[in-house]
C-alpha cells in the first residue's frame, strides 16, 4: 500500500533536484573572467560614500507592518470568496466584522498621523 506522504516526498526530491541541477549547470556554463572592477564591492560604478549600517526612520517599519496586515487580510478573504455560497449569513457577518475591525484600525492610524511623512 502506498504511503499518503509519498507524493510529497517525491515533490520535495524533484524540487531539490531541479535546484541542484540548475546551480551546477550555471557554474559550468557561466563566463568567469574576474578582474579588478568585477571583484570590487560595488560593480555598478558608484563608489561608497558612507556606512551602510545607518539608522532608518521608524515610519518605514510602521508602513511595512501596515502593508503586511492588509496583505494578511486579503489572504483571509480569498477562502471566504471561494466558499461564498456555502458560508451563508454567518460567514457574511463574520467577514463584515473582520473588515470593520481592520478599517477602524486603519482610520485610527490615519488620525494618529502614522501615515504622514514630514
Amino acid at each position: 500500500m502506498m504511503s499518503p506522504y509519498l507524493p510529497i516526498v517525491i515533490m520535495l526530491l524533484a524540487a531539490a533536484l531541479i535546484g541542484i541541477i540548475s546551480m551546477v549547470v550555471g557554474v559550468l556554463i557561466r563566463p568567469s573572467k574576474p578582474d579588478e572592477s568585477k571583484l570590487s564591492v560595488y560593480e555598478c560604478g558608484m563608489p561608497e560614500f558612507s556606512d551602510a549600517r545607518k539608522r532608518y526612520n521608524v515610519r518605514f517599519y510602521v508602513i511595512a507592518m501596515l502593508f503586511v496586515i492588509f496583505d494578511v487580510e486579503i489572504v483571509f478573504l480569498f477562502p471566504w470568496a471561494v466558499a461564498f455560497d456555502k458560508v451563508g449569513l454567518l460567514g457574511l457577518t463574520s467577514v463584515f466584522v473582520f473588515l470593520i475591525i481592520l478599517i477602524v484600525g486603519y482610520f485610527y492610524d490615519w488620525k494618529k498621523g502614522v501615515l504622514e511623512w514630514e
